[in-house]
């Protein structure tokens, strides 16, 4: 609002010079063409003042209506520069795992230590770098190596980015080896350049467990025909036979173009288990798992489908979903 009353003061400050001026240019004119015989002229003078007012109000107008109807250029450079911070993570991502390899990596020796405090310097502030100099001690009895970093959760606060991450270390004393795994969270800066430091040292935090969530149990509509699922199940079967090798021209047989992809794999179809038919508009929805044998693994490699056939002239798939 600010900007807008600055822009309107500015408007009525041109538009008085401009009228000043054109006043004292009609007045110097009429000085000038002044004759002998003075001439009364009524109303001249207000019509001015009159189509003046008019063309200043019309030029308010006009530029008030401008203001609220433009847009704000770097309002939306703004939004997308955060709508890219929020959906690009990756960076951040790797520079905790990389962060936690140095961290939790180290030797129970001295060289070794002297070594990781150093590293730690390309990810930590210098107060944090303090705080942890001491973290690892030179008369520490154990070795530990990292086996496995995995990042679990990124969340966005302003500037900063909570990270939660789990470690796995091998750690090593009197010649045993043994694996443990924790849960950290680390809070971390990244600046206009895109440049990164940890401002918030790694903290425990809670593993993250196994949900009790199940998914609901369906079961086939008694409406539908024995018949129709019958004819279903040896359409399904057909299809999944040729699918693991099957091109996009002999796919577009049996499901409309773009619904599953060409996977190009060397499997055997073995069976469907647990087909669950329901109906879907007007056509009829499928759960079904498929198991085929990988020829090159030799294990069985069970994939799950829910998929929605339609029935022309013949059987198709017409959406997975």
């Amino acid at each position: 609002m600010n900007k807008i009353k600055y822009k309107i003061e500015n408007l009525f400050l041109k538009m008085k010079w401009n009228i000043e001026g054109l006043f004292s240019k009609y007045i110097k004119t009429s000085k000038k063409k002044k004759t002998s015989i003075p001439v009364v002229k009524i109303g001249i003078h207000r019509k001015s003042v009159i189509a003046l007012w008019c063309v200043l109000i019309m030029s308010l107008v006009f530029a008030v209506y401008k203001n609220f109807t433009a847009i704000d250029t770097h309002t939306v450079h703004e939004e997308k520069i955060i709508e890219l911070r929020l959906n690009d993570t990756t960076g951040v991502a790797n520079f905790v795992r990389d962060f936690a390899k140095v961290y939790y990596s180290w030797e129970n020796k001295r060289e070794s230590i002297d070594a990781r405090n150093e590293a730690l310097t390309d990810y930590l502030t210098n107060e944090l770098q303090q705080l942890n100099n001491e973290v690892v001690r030179a008369d520490i009895p154990t070795s530990s190596k990292v086996t496995d970093v995995q990042i679990w959760k990124i969340k966005q606060v302003d500037e900063d980015y909570l990270v939660l991450f789990e470690v796995k270390q091998e750690i090593k004393e009197s010649g045993k080896v043994k694996s443990v795994s924790a849960d950290y969270s680390v809070k971390v800066h990244v600046d206009d350049k895109g440049d990164m430091v940890i401002i918030q040292n790694p903290t425990i935090a809670k593993h993250a467990g196994k949900s009790t969530y199940e998914t609901q149990v369906t079961q086939s509509d008694n409406r539908i025909p024995v018949e129709k699922m019958d004819e279903i199940t040896n359409f399904l079967e057909t299809f999944f036979k040729l699918y693991p090798k099957a091109t996009a021209t002999e796919l577009s047989y049996y499901a409309v173009t773009g619904t599953l992809p060409c996977i190009n794999k060397d499997y055997v179809y073995s069976k469907i288990l647990n087909p669950v038919f329901t109906e879907d508009g007007k056509g009829i929805r499928v759960k079904v798992f498929v198991q085929y044998i990988d020829k090159e693994t030799k294990a069985l490699q069970i994939s799950q489908y829910d998929m929605t056939l339609q029935k022309d002239s013949n059987w198709k798939i017409i959406a997975i979903h």
